[in-house]
């Protein structure tokens, strides 16, 4: 079994942060594009016949940037050519595309039973400083109609340290966000990644953050009232209901195989990695020619494979199990990384709980530094 994610690379808009492969839909050969995303389904896929696919994410890009015809269409082809037997479906949206419900009906006739909706405020002035163009109200009409339709699995995301943004705003947003009573909530902070407008003002000393202090205190605050709302931190940046949990993005986590497809996108077949050329011409040029659009394959040796087991299983609060990574690479994790466990519980940033290694609650606001940790230079 294997997750797949499909990429969309198309936006209405470039936002101030976003890093992703994504390119201005004015112009793009979009139809094409669908044509040819199908294409790689239907090449990938005869490579692995006996591979069934569990879960879906169709990511961005912005893919309810396509038209309802357009959406119709790639649908169709996922399940004309994909091995999905109904497991988690999960589609990207902006909240300005879910206006009405013209989107979102295509979607739900066509087994789509998760959306994850990119809000990451409810200020208004915030979201513009941001580069977003929808507006908090277009928030609140985008799940109404979401739920018109049938919609119940529903996420939305929130950005933490954002410019100019106080404790007390991001209480506001989360508090909005709590009301809404969704099942599932994704919170980040700002990450400033290169070539990103955010990027470019800071190295122009034009960028005003919050500082680590009101950083981490946005982190604890948001951490207290999804626990409050009853909501389960399943994952450093991930809130749940009951039951609720991202399948999809646990299929990462638990460093288990996925498909990618799309331009720019990474699969994970075992030992296998693999990304496919990012730019929308490169991308379409050898699915013309009905050839995988791959750019780079990377077979991961033993010592990468140990430290992504550890990287993506600690971010979760389940955490990594002693027992399986021994099952999985021959080796227990204790002549590994003996030293390394000890000295980090001995910072007070893990702790051992039976079988199962875990972040503490210091751990979770310092996990990247943790993760480096685990960096093996040869074994």
């Amino acid at each position: 079994m294997a997750g797949a994610y499909i990429h969309i690379p198309f936006c209405e808009h470039i936002c101030y942060y976003c890093d992703f492969n994504k390119v201005f839909i004015e112009g793009q050969p979009v139809d094409e594009y669908v044509d040819m995303l199908i294409r790689e389904f239907q090449l990938v896929m005869a490579e692995y016949p006996d591979e069934k696919i569990e879960t879906i994410y169709v990511g961005g890009g912005t893919p309810t940037t396509l038209s309802p015809a357009q959406l119709q269409r790639l649908l169709d082809g996922i399940h004309q050519y994909l091995p999905y037997d109904g497991g988690e479906f999960t589609f990207e949206a902006n909240p300005n595309d879910l206006q009405d419900t013209a989107k979102l009906q295509v979607l739900k006739d066509n087994g789509v039973n998760r959306l994850s909706i990119g809000v990451q405020s409810f200020n208004d002035d915030i979201l513009k400083k941001i580069g977003r163009i929808h507006r908090s109200a277009d928030v609140y009409r985008a799940i109404a109609n979401a739920r018109q339709v049938g919609f119940e699995n529903i996420s939305i995301d929130l950005i933490f340290r954002l410019p100019q943004q106080s404790e007390a705003d991001f209480m506001d947003s989360l508090k909005q966000a709590i009301d809404l009573d969704l099942p599932h909530y994704s919170t980040y902070s700002l990450i400033l990644e290169k070539k990103t407008i955010f990027y470019n003002l800071m190295r122009q000393g034009k960028l005003r953050l919050p500082s680590q202090d009101v950083e981490a205190h946005m982190y604890q605050n948001a951490i207290d009232s999804f626990q409050q709302a009853g909501l389960e931190q399943y994952e450093i940046s991930n809130f749940a209901k009951p039951g609720y949990q991202s399948a999809h993005n646990l299929t990462y986590w638990r460093n288990e195989k996925y498909f990618g497809f799309g331009a720019g996108a990474y699969g994970y077949l075992g030992k296998d990695r693999y990304h496919n050329f990012g730019p929308i011409q490169q991308y379409l040029e050898p699915l013309q020619a009905h050839k995988v659009p791959v750019i780079e394959r990377h077979v991961l040796p033993l010592t990468e494979q140990m430290e992504e087991e550890l990287f993506l299983g600690l971010r979760t609060m389940q955490g990594v199990s002693v027992k399986h990574f021994e099952e999985k690479f021959r080796y227990p994790l204790q002549n590994i990384y003996g030293e390394t466990v000890a000295s980090q519980i001995a910072k007070g940033y893990l702790k051992q709980e039976g079988d199962w290694l875990r972040l503490t609650e210091s751990g979770k606001f310092l996990g990247n530094e943790v993760f480096q940790e685990f960096l093996l230079d040869s074994y």
